[in-house]
This record gives structure tokens, C-alpha cells and sequence, in this order.
């Protein structure tokens, strides 16, 4: 299983904190908005990952991330020149994904919730052709949106229907297997000039081959891509951190738990941001690797899940 982080766009509905930065590098109260997607990855028990964004700005993402040594992962990085629809990323990506499935995240996406590592890792597991992630919201008008039977296979999907089907808006985050590119290239621009991913869905409806994964009301679901939600999504992620003494999305966290890297590794890079409250967590963490109480936390930890198992 390959993985796509979409980080490109112009970021205008955050206008004008993204004139001179991509909205991706922006930080979500303690940590910049990349962490978020890229730590669904790493849950996912994905390893290699490609970081789709513009011309001006995958440059800022090679020194933020690298080459993904650092965090026991690989990550490559593509161009997009403009924005011409997510399915455009499995174009851009092709070579990369081969014959592999594929995860793609869209990259101002925040999930939350006890078990989401679990449900991920088991929706990659049993995934065949193409899963969509359903979470339910009081006006599904304003999304793209999926019904489906009993056995949450779709029946329907629509962008911003005036009568929606269901109650369920489908997520940026999608598990495709390697036809997605295939797909993909056969599509049509839209009306506004870009390809759809609704369309995509659609094509493996046709084949009644897309299956839906719900996030129960457990789980936060948030697109930072406006100037609210943004500030929405900050006051959420550090009210609950406080509240709970961990942190959402600590790469380097995710990264030892799941022993991709060392108590020393981790502990080296606290060190070396230990001013920080974030590199005092760092060090905190490796510091306690063998107390038992801890770890019987951490296995309970919503945004690690079953990292403290495998």
C-alpha cells in the first residue's frame, strides 16, 4: 500500500495568511497541518509516501519532512503546476503508485477518535477496490455525498446535492486499489475545469465495487480550509492535548511506538527542540518507555490505537 498526502491548491479561502505560504505549512495550534494527514499514514502502517503539492512550495516540505529517514518512513515529493482535481494526483503519481493500492489524504484533513487506528488499519486490510470514509453532519448539502445499504456498500454518491440521500459526507481520505490511475485518466473535466473525484467514485459504483467506512460520533472530522475551521480545528486539537497530557499527530511519537524508530532517535530529537514544549514531550516520551503504566495508556491512546500491539 502506497501513500498520497495532496498538499497543492492556492489556499485563496485563507487569504492572506497563504500569500506567501502553502495553507498546508500553516501550523494547527502546536504542529504545521501536514503532521495531521501524514500521522493517518503512519497509523495506517503505510511507509512510503508520496507529498503532491505546488512548484513554489515542495521545496518548504523537503526541509520541514525530507526524505522520511528521520521518522523510520520513505517520502517523495511531485509537483502539481495548478490545481486540476484530486484525481489529478494519481496522474501525477502513476509511476509511484505501480501496481499498488493506494491511499490518498487530502492534506487540510484532521481525524480524531479512540479506535481510528484500528478501523483504519482493518479498512486497508479488507479493501479491495475502492472505500470511501462516510462521517455524518448536519448539512450534507454542502458536501459530497454517499448512501449506501446495510453492508455499507454505496449505493449512491453526489457533490452537493439539493436533496441529499443520506446524512453522511464522504471524507477526504480514500482507499483505492491501482486502477484509480487508469480511472483517472479517462475522466472529464467538470464544469469548473477540474477532475472530480465523485466521478472517480462513481466509475467503481458503476462496478458496485465502492465500499464505505463510517466514523461513528466518536470520531472529529475537520477540513482546515477556511479561516474558521482552522481556528476550530486549533482550539480542538489543543483543548483536548491539555486535557489529556498527549499530543495528536506527534510524528516521532507514532514513529517509536510503532519501533520504526529508536528511544535514542527520539530522544535526540526532543533534544534538539528542547526549548519547546513539543521536544520536552519528545523527551518525556522516550524517557518513560518502561513504565508500565504508561504503555497501558498509550495502547488505549485514540490516535495510536494498535501501535502499542504491533
Amino acid at each position: 500500500m502506497k501513500g498520497i498526502i495532496l498538499a497543492g491548491g492556492s489556499g485563496t479561502r485563507l487569504s492572506p495568511s497563504t500569500d506567501s505560504i502553502n495553507k498546508h505549512l500553516l501550523p494547527v495550534f502546536d504542529k504545521p497541518m501536514i503532521y495531521y494527514p501524514l500521522s493517518v499514514l503512519m497509523l495506517g502502517g503505510i511507509k512510503e509516501v508520496m507529498i503532491i503539492s505546488t512548484p513554489e512550495d515542495t521545496e518548504r516540505f523537503e526541509r520541514l519532512l525530507g526524505d522520511g529517514s528521520s521518522l523510520g518512513i520513505q517520502i517523495v515529493y511531485k509537483e502539481q503546476s495548478e490545481p486540476k482535481g484530486i484525481p489529478e494526483s494519481f496522474l501525477i503519481a502513476e509511476d509511484f503508485i505501480g501496481k499498488d493500492d493506494v491511499t490518498l489524504i487530502l492534506a487540510d484533513n484532521i481525524f480524531f477518535g479512540q479506535g481510528f487506528t484500528t478501523l483504519l488499519r482493518n479498512a486497508i486490510k479488507k479493501h479491495k477496490h475502492a472505500t470511501v470514509f462516510g462521517y455524518r453532519v448536519k448539512d450534507p448539502e454542502r458536501f459530497g455525498v454517499v448512501e449506501f445499504d446495510h453492508h455499507q456498500n454505496a449505493i449512491s454518491i453526489e457533490e452537493k446535492p439539493e436533496d441529499p440521500k443520506s446524512d453522511f459526507a464522504v471524507t477526504g481520505l480514500y482507499i483505492y486499489d491501482s486502477r484509480a490511475v487508469q480511472i483517472a485518466k479517462k475522466l472529464k473535466p467538470s464544469e469548473r475545469g477540474e477532475l472530480e473525484i465523485t466521478d472517480l467514485n462513481k466509475e467503481y459504483l458503476k462496478w458496485n465495487q465502492l465500499h464505505v467506512e463510517l466514523l461513528g460520533r466518536g470520531f472529529a472530522w475537520m477540513d482546515a480550509g477556511t479561516q474558521e475551521s482552522l481556528f476550530d480545528a486549533a482550539e480542538f486539537i489543543k483543548t483536548t492535548q491539555q486535557r489529556q497530557g498527549f499530543k495528536i499527530a506527534c510524528l516521532e511519537e507514532i514513529a517509536f511506538y510503532l519501533d520504526y524508530i529508536s528511544r535514542d532517535m527520539l530522544y535526540e530529537k526532543g533534544k534538539s527542540m528542547e526549548k519547546t514544549d513539543y521536544g520536552q514531550y519528545l523527551m518525556e516520551i522516550a524517557n518513560r518507555k518502561h513504565n508500565q503504566q504508561y504503555w497501558d495508556a498509550i495502547d488505549h491512546h485514540p490516535m495510536l490505537g494498535l501501535a502499542g500491539n504491533e
